[in-house]
């Protein structure tokens, strides 16, 4: 901060307190909340104003701080009383972004991204629509986001998404990107539908009558974390085979069942992760809760992480705390 000084004389980079006001920056405010329900899909509202979809929130008044804004945007559109504290990102907004008018001046805006939480059904049964401005909400397949807002708002709402499911704290973006992109980030993820797997979670050995549809493996690092395969070309994640990598003291968790057959799930601990064999995917380590929240696995996913965690405690494995997954390098690793 430059020196301030009243003297009419002065010399240097001292400023009058009336020169330095006027040489800072002016921008607007606004605040918004990302939601999800228990399937991961993302609240987007519709509004009277526009045609495209919008994240709950809107500008934050004079005085007021960004997440009290928040907190009575949710409550005028929505209805719903609550209080959102951690924030998922922070986006630099330039004035030159198209879609505003040149009459209206705009001058830039800085906009912070707060995590509403998964709201459970009856919560969500609460939402009570004012009687104007929001017409309806939805809630979308974070791959949808892209054909229903506008390109800033969804590259912003998918960037802190990553950011809640990676647990490194919140994201600085400029125009919806992050500055400093994750794994989640550099690869895509979340950027195709994800495939629904909402088969009931049956913990036992897939009966003999029944035919088996897919084989995947949770396959345990020392850590705690788990093996996760991501398509370069499309973002898409899914458990790796039980023998893709090294591994000993495989344990039976259980199987999805589904009309098409059923999808088994065994676990391990890895030894080791083989030097890359297909580069059109890159290999993670995320924990179980990361593994399940990138995918559509419904409400018997939460059965099935319970399965994980018994079984990573029968390995004498750690719980690992949620931290950003890991990009393992070609060259594999061994432990």
């Amino acid at each position: 901060m430059p020196q301030l000084t009243d003297d009419p004389g002065r010399a240097g980079t001292r400023m009058t307190p009336q020169e330095y006001g006027a040489s800072r920056a002016t921008l607007w405010t606004a605040a918004v909340v990302l939601v999800t329900d228990p399937d991961g899909r993302v609240l987007v509202q519709s509004v009277d104003y526009r045609p495209d979809r919008l994240l709950p929130g809107g500008a934050v008044d004079a005085g007021e701080s960004p997440a009290a804004a928040a907190a009575r945007e949710v409550r005028e559109e929505l209805g719903v009383d609550g209080h959102y504290p951690h924030g998922l990102a922070v986006d630099w907004i330039p004035a030159d972004t198209p879609g505003f008018p040149p009459e209206m001046g705009f001058p830039g805006e800085i906009l912070h991204v707060y995590d509403g939480g998964t709201w459970t059904p009856e919560r969500i049964r609460s939402v009570r629509l004012p009687a104007q401005e929001v017409t309806g909400i939805d809630f979308a397949e974070p791959a949808d986001l892209t054909a229903l807002m506008e390109p800033v708002d969804a590259r912003r709402a998918l960037s802190a998404l990553r950011a809640r499911i990676g647990g490194g704290g919140p994201a600085l973006l400029e125009a919806g990107r992050p500055t400093t992109p994750t794994a989640l980030d550099r690869l895509g993820v979340l950027r195709t539908r994800r495939t629904p797997q909402h088969g009931a979670w049956i913990p036992a050995p897939v009966p003999a009558h029944l035919p088996v549809r897919e084989r995947s493996g949770w396959l345990f690092a020392p850590d705690g974390r788990v093996l996760l395969l991501v398509a370069r070309a499309t973002g898409a994640v899914h458990l790796p085979s039980p023998t893709a990598e090294p591994a000993v003291a495989p344990l039976t968790l259980g199987y999805r069942h589904t009309d098409r057959g059923a999808l088994t799930r065994t676990a391990a601990r890895l030894t080791a992760v083989s030097p890359t064999a297909d580069a059109a995917y890159a290999r993670l380590l995320a924990t179980p809760e990361q593994v399940r929240e990138l995918n559509d696995w419904g409400p018997a996913g939460h059965h099935e992480l319970a399965a994980v965690h018994a079984a990573r405690a029968r390995l004498v494995l750690p719980a690992p705390p949620r931290t950003p997954p890991t990009e393992l390098p070609e060259r594999g690793v061994r432990w």
